[in-house]
C-alpha cells in the first residue's frame, strides 16, 4: 500500500457516528459565504508529498474550511496563516490556499491531523481521537523512509500524536514529554518539535506571531534537510 492508497481508503471511512453526521450537515446546511459550494463533507487525508521528510500535525479539518475544500488547512484562517508561512519561508508555492485545485505545491512537507472528520465546536472525544489514531500510524509507516522531522500544532495534536509514534514503532520517552511552544524531543532519528496551535484564538492574541511560526517551522525544516530562504 502507498499513501495515495491510504488517502482513498481514508474518505470512505464512517467510523465515527457523531462525526459523520456532523461533517454530513455541514455540508448540507453549509454558510451562507459557501452557499454555492458543493461540499467535501467526508474525511480529509493528508496533503503534500509522498516523499516528504517535513511533517506538519494539526488537529482535525475545520467544519467550513477542510469540511468545505477536502484539503488540510484549506479555506480557513488557520490555513491562511499556516500556508503564508510556509511560502514565507520557501516551501510552499503559494501563500494561500482557497481550493483543492489552486495549484498549490508543497516542498518537502506533508500535512496531516490525528481526527480525519470535522468535530462539532472543533473537539472531537477521545474516543474519536483514539478510533482515528490507525490512520495516523500507517501515516507515520509509509512515511518512514523519508520522515526526519514533525511539527505538531498545539496540546491535542500532540496528546494525540505520541501513542500513534510509538504504534509505528518509534521509541517514545517515558514519562511521555510535555508539549510546549518550542519543545523539541528525539524519538530515534525524528525530531519532534512542539508549535502553538494556528487557531484564531491564538494568532488574534498574539499567543502564535507569525514570526514564532515561522521560527519554529524553519528550525524543524533544518532538522530535516530542507533548505529554507532567510
Amino acid at each position: 500500500m502507498n499513501l495515495s492508497d491510504l488517502d482513498r481508503r481514508i474518505t470512505g471511512c464512517r467510523a465515527c457516528p457523531r462525526l459523520v453526521d456532523w461533517r454530513e450537515e455541514v455540508a448540507r446546511t453549509k454558510r451562507a459565504a459557501f452557499a454555492d459550494w458543493t461540499y467535501w463533507g467526508r474525511p480529509v487525508p493528508g496533503f503534500g508529498p509522498a516523499d516528504a521528510s517535513l511533517l506538519i500535525i494539526g488537529l482535525a479539518p475545520a467544519a467550513h474550511g477542510a469540511n468545505r475544500t477536502g484539503r488540510m488547512f484549506t479555506g480557513d484562517r488557520s490555513g491562511d496563516v499556516l500556508y503564508e508561512a510556509l511560502y514565507d519561508i520557501g516551501l510552499a508555492s503559494q501563500p494561500t490556499a482557497v481550493s483543492a485545485d489552486d495549484g498549490l505545491e508543497l516542498y518537502g512537507v506533508r500535512i496531516t491531523s490525528p481526527v480525519r472528520c470535522a468535530p462539532p465546536a472543533n473537539k472531537p472525544t477521545p474516543e474519536e481521537r483514539d478510533t482515528c489514531r490507525p490512520w495516523l500510524v500507517e501515516e507515520l509507516a509509509l512515511l518512514r523512509p523519508t520522515l526526519k522531522a514533525v511539527v505538531v500544532l498545539g496540546a491535542f495534536g500532540w496528546q494525540a500524536a505520541l501513542p500513534a509514534f510509538a504504534a509505528a514503532g518509534r521509541q517514545v520517552p517515558r514519562p511521555r514529554p510535555a508539549f510546549g511552544h518550542g519543545a523539541q524531543v528525539s524519538l530515534d532519528g525524528l525530531e519532534l518539535f512542539g508549535c502553538f496551535h494556528v487557531s484564531q484564538r491564538n494568532t488574534f492574541t498574539g499567543k502564535l506571531t507569525p514570526a514564532m511560526l515561522r521560527d519554529v517551522l524553519r528550525t524543524a525544516a533544518g532538522a530535516a534537510g530542507l533548505p529554507t530562504v532567510p
